[in-house]
């Protein structure tokens, strides 16, 4: 056990060391009788980086240059706007009194050794709902018991190049080529990397599931 102890304090903890870098995303969207409010963040090795609130999202570390940074607010904006509207066009023909918590979490892991890790996750009402398999680029089911919206939302989002082979390039290359280029630039995570995030594809990409979000407003989930 000493020589253990001696050999962790030489190597500066080999279990520290092999912590993998990260860039994750959160993305929380409240709907309550046609009104959707949103918020969300961004992190990249534990720094806060990017900051959505309501149709706000701000760049905390300069990642993209301002023309760049300019040109994926404007997307994240129009998809925000989308997203809304079609809340407000389901509302309008089933009108609903219950609120629905919609959290997306996403992002990539860059291991030591060189090895990387992507991952999705969608929860409804804090309850497991979806979840992306990166490698084979399908969608799953993770809702307990049968619900027709679970597989709603399944299907609708397979039938789309963005939400599925886009989304599996985005998560399996851009993220974690964010992650390699910092990783060798200073040998751990700076904040300072130019390469483009893509911001506006990954939220983007939860479009179609906001249709799907428009049939459990109208049935309260029993559709």
């Amino acid at each position: 056990m000493l020589r253990l102890l001696l050999l962790c304090g030489a190597l500066g903890c080999a279990a520290e060391q092999a912590a993998p870098l990260a860039f994750t995303m959160l993305q929380l969207t409240r709907v309550y009788r046609g009104s959707s409010l949103f918020r969300g963040n961004a992190s990249l090795d534990g720094q806060l980086s990017h900051v959505l609130e309501g149709l706000n999202v701000t760049q905390v570390l300069p990642l993209e240059p301002p023309d760049a940074w300019a040109r994926r607010q404007s997307d994240v904006v129009s998809y925000l706007e989308t997203f809304r509207q079609l809340v407000q066009l389901f509302n309008k023909e089933r009108p609903t009194n219950f609120t629905q918590h919609l959290c997306c979490h996403l992002g990539c892991r860059l291991f030591p050794n060189g090895t990387a890790q992507s991952f999705y996750e969608v929860t409804l009402n804090r309850t497991a709902f979806l979840t992306f398999h990166v490698p084979n680029a399908t969608w799953q089911r993770h809702w307990p018991g049968e619900l027709p919206v679970a597989t709603f939302a399944q299907e609708q989002l397979m039938k789309y190049t963005i939400t599925t082979q886009d989304l599996q390039h985005f998560l399996n290359t851009t993220c974690v080529s964010l992650l390699q280029a910092q990783s060798a630039r200073t040998g751990q995570v700076s904040g300072r990397s130019r390469a483009p995030l893509v911001l506006g594809l990954i939220l983007g990409s939860l479009a179609l599931l906001g249709m799907a979000l428009g049939i459990f407003l109208c049935t309260g989930g029993s559709c």
